[in-house]
């Protein structure tokens, strides 16, 4: 007897053993990286996934190519290009014709909706350590995001963070983290030492957040 196919978010359809087994979800979005020999910015997004194919979209040296691949257990090959994940954060792709191989390393963006609940002005106090913290995100695109930060009441420093999931990351000077888009936290060094605070959202938002993310396409 057949088993019968799920359906999960963009349409896709597979089905509960396949899952099971090789994690085919883990491999549903947007990612991004480098070729590892010319740096080389590509992008392989899996739309869907039903079955044993998968709406892609592939875009390197500055051009797109869109269709239907091919998708065996835990990979899914595009033509000359092969994805694979084991944890749905981290995905190797390697191309290859002939003699010729390439490989790349790439991370999956955040959904957009995600990300959005980090833009905002985040503070707080920790009555633990007498630490307090200000961490703002004034926006966020795909991997990048704008921020402001500050500790202590100390002079704001502003400029570019990282983003890995739920979490923005300014540097050295630090890190921020939500799982609910109204609650949060601040770790941070001061001199040797490393602080946590735990911050809230602001319920005015900020004068920039209004367009303040680039969803994705």
């Amino acid at each position: 007897m057949a088993v019968a196919a799920i359906s999960i978010p963009k349409g896709s359809q597979i089905s509960p053993a396949t899952e099971r087994v090789y994690h085919q979800t883990n491999l549903i979005g947007d990612w991004k990286g480098t070729w590892k020999d010319s740096s080389r910015p590509v992008e392989f997004k899996v739309i869907n996934i039903r079955g044993d194919q998968a709406q892609v979209e592939y875009t390197h040296d500055g051009h797109t190519e869109r269709g239907i691949a091919s998708v065996d257990g835990a990979t899914i090959s595009f033509g000359n290009v092969t994805i694979g994940t084991k944890n749905g954060q981290v995905a190797a792709l390697e191309f290859s014709s002939g003699s010729a191989t390439k490989t790349a390393i790439l991370n999956k963006d955040a959904p957009a909706t995600q990300q959005s609940k980090m833009v905002g002005s985040w503070s707080g106090f920790s009555k633990t350590n007498g630490q307090s913290a200000f961490f703002q995100v004034v926006s966020v695109d795909g991997r990048d995001a704008q921020v402001r930060f500050t500790a202590n009441g100390a002079q704001i420093q502003a400029g570019e963070g990282i983003v890995y999931q739920n979490t923005v990351m300014f540097g050295s000077k630090a890190q921020f983290t939500t799982n609910d888009g109204q609650t949060g936290n601040v770790v941070f060094k001061v001199g040797v030492k490393t602080y946590s605070v735990p911050v809230t959202k602001s319920k005015t938002p900020a004068s920039t957040s209004s367009n303040a993310v680039n969803k994705l396409a």
